[in-house]
């Protein structure tokens, strides 16, 4: 299966796409021109998920799309990922974006801020799984609609719990039951880790919402994670480094470390994206997958791109309808499933039967339950510092370099100076 929406995230374009809105909503030139009397509509539609391999996917549900709307077409630009977000960027400021376009979670929360997207009206919200519709709402409104997702869940080696007598993982499973749970199963001797669960911004921002913490205040302007609630998510992930989980020593955090700890059968828990499915299904032991475990609350993280409308085409119904199908229809649906591209954001389970019956992991179901509780990443203007900060200072504290207390303190220092 191919994510486009993981843990590398795309730039996000903050404070200058604020200035790039307002400069697009005053050009007389953005977007489609509008049809001619009698003749059709042109949507354009700008994407990087469908690059690299599924660009006849997406030309698959286009013709669909104008074969049930014939007073409609659609033009598709398809941009590698790596270029799209500067070359929309550039399109918005001089006001060549198309119609509709594509946008991740991170994307979204700023071109929302700047007003370079349509609200959405007249959405069918029973279409799709609530979490996923959340996500493209701003103050209350529908800004966009979820086109694909991805999220993490708990992978474990059935095997290893199996020899050890251990209760295999479920839904119910808090922190404690976890780490009982990796205790028992960690023989250093023998190489063999209970968990692993990367100490990083990502796993931080979770953590902490499934201890019922906020990483941001309501207006973003000041840091609120240095908490009670901060400080038992940091601890939570720190203090397994070492006694169920390897270290920065033992290899942890350089590439494909986890990954391939986890297929030769030296890791019991791993934290890690359905988009390891395809990678593990030719692991020589029985393995599966759980909701990941809480703390006083569930958080899942979860990773997911949508399609908008541009505040300033000159084809907005046209547009919606477009997004509306691109997102919920059912030509879409078991197109994904068919090709393994993504996975689609509709809410009736029925339709993912294919999914659900895909093989290994058995239980699937865990991907669509994870859904029920979800966490968002913050997102601030200037995102990738903030990223990089508060994972130095917490594998600083997994090294045993600083407390978490002082590590906290820290991270909360910088991550404010950037807020301001």
């Amino acid at each position: 299966m191919k994510i486009t929406a993981r843990r590398s995230a795309a730039p996000v374009i903050a404070g200058l796409v604020l200035a790039l809105g307002a400069c697009a909503q005053g050009s007389a030139t953005t977007g489609t021109a509008p049809a001619t009397a009698g003749g059709p509509v042109t949507v354009r539609y700008m994407n990087f998920s469908a690059n690299g391999g599924h660009e006849k996917d997406l030309d698959t549900i286009k013709a669909a799309f104008e074969k049930a709307n014939p007073t409609i077409k659609v033009q598709i630009e398809t941009t590698p990922y790596d270029a799209y977000f500067t070359k929309l960027q550039t399109a918005v400021a001089g006001g060549t974006a198309g119609d509709s376009f594509e946008l991740n979670y991170e994307n979204f929360v700023t071109y929302t801020k700047s007003g370079a997207l349509a609200e959405l009206t007249g959405v069918d919200g029973a279409a799709y799984k609530p979490s996923l519709l959340e996500a493209f709402q701003s103050d209350g409104k529908q800004y966009g609609l979820p086109e694909s997702f991805s999220n993490v869940v708990l992978f474990f080696n059935k095997d290893l719990f199996k020899a050890k007598g251990v209760a295999e993982p479920t839904a119910d499973w808090t922190w404690t039951d976890e780490q009982a749970a990796a205790a028992k199963l960690t023989d250093k001797a023998k190489g063999v880790w209970g968990d692993y669960q990367p100490i990083s911004f990502f796993e931080f921002y979770k953590t902490l919402a499934q201890s019922g913490g906020e990483f941001l205040n309501a207006d973003k302007t000041a840091s609120t994670f240095n908490s009670d609630a901060g400080k038992q998510a940091a601890t939570f992930l720190v203090a397994k480094a070492g006694k169920t989980m390897p270290t920065e020593a033992d290899g942890a955090g350089t590439p494909d470390f986890d990954s391939k700890l986890f297929k030769s059968g030296k890791l019991a828990m791993w934290h890690t994206g359905i988009w390891m499915f395809s990678g593990n299904a030719d692991a020589p032991f029985a393995w599966d997958v759980a909701v990941e475990p809480g703390n006083t609350a569930k958080a899942s993280a979860m990773f997911t791109n949508g399609a908008v409308v541009s505040a300033t085409s000159k084809n907005k119904e046209a547009a919606q309808k477009w997004v509306s199908y691109l997102t919920s229809s059912d030509v879409m649906t078991d197109l994904r499933l068919k090709t393994s591209w993504e996975l689609p954001p509709v809410a009736d389970e029925a339709k993912l039967a294919t999914y659900l019956e895909a093989g290994k992991p058995e239980n699937r179901q865990a991907v669509f339950d994870s859904l029920d509780a979800t966490v968002l990443p913050p997102v601030i203007e200037r995102q990738q510092e903030l990223q990089d900060a508060v994972t130095k200072e917490l594998t600083a504290a997994a090294a045993g370099r600083k407390t978490v207390d002082q590590a906290l303190a820290d991270a909360q220092k910088a991550v404010d100076a950037l807020l301001t």
